[in-house]
C-alpha cells in the first residue's frame, strides 16, 4: 500500500499555533510533492444585542474588507521563492470557520488536512470550542493536527525554514 497525499488544506488563523503547523504543512507538501492550499475563514460579523438569542449582522462590505485584507495575509503567509517553485492555491472565506474547513475539504478534494491547536482544557475549552476538534470529527479525509509546545517529528532542514519564513 502507498500513500498518495496530492491537496494538502492548512486552514490559518494567523495565530501562534496556525505557525507551528505550516511548517508540517509545508514539509508535506515537499514530500509528496502536493498542492498546497491556505484557507482562512472570517467569521460572521455580529453585533450582540442585550437580549442573548438575538444579534445583528453587520453589512457585508466590512466582511468583504476583511476578505480582502486576510488574502493580502495569506499572501506573505508563504515565501514566495518556495510558493513560486510549488502549486500554491489561496482561498478567504466568510462563514462559520468548521462548516467551511469541511466544506473547502470536500468541495477542493482535499487528501489531508493541517491545522494547528491551542490545546485549551477545561472552562477555556467549554467556552471557545475546539475548531480543529470539531474538523477532526466532521472531516471526511485525514486531518493532522499539530500543538505548538507538544512533541515534535518535523525536523529542521534549511530549505524547510527558507520555506516557512516571511518575506
Amino acid at each position: 500500500m502507498s500513500v498518495q497525499i496530492r491537496r494538502i488544506l492548512f486552514p490559518t488563523d494567523f495565530d501562534d499555533p496556525a505557525a507551528e503547523a505550516r511548517k508540517y504543512a509545508i514539509a508535506l507538501t515537499e514530500q509528496f510533492d502536493g498542492e498546497l492550499h491556505l484557507l482562512h475563514i472570517v467569521p460572521y460579523a455580529t453585533i450582540p444585542l442585550p437580549e442573548a438569542s438575538t444579534a445583528w449582522t453587520l453589512p457585508a462590505t466590512d466582511e468583504r474588507l476583511q476578505v480582502k485584507e486576510a488574502e493580502s495575509q495569506l499572501r506573505d503567509e508563504i515565501n514566495p521563492n518556495w510558493a513560486a517553485e510549488h502549486h500554491v492555491v489561496e482561498a478567504a472565506k466568510v462563514g462559520n470557520a468548521v462548516e467551511e474547513i469541511v466544506k473547502y475539504a470536500k468541495e477542493q478534494e482535499i487528501d489531508l488536512i493541517v491545522l494547528g491547536t491551542h490545546g485549551h482544557m477545561g472552562f477555556a475549552h467549554l467556552l471557545m470550542g475546539s475548531v480543529a476538534e470539531k474538523v477532526v470529527r466532521l472531516a471526511t479525509c485525514p486531518v493532522l493536527t499539530v500543538h505548538p509546545s507538544g512533541h515534535q517529528f518535523l525536523c529542521d532542514k534549511p530549505h524547510q525554514q527558507a520555506a516557512s519564513s516571511l518575506a
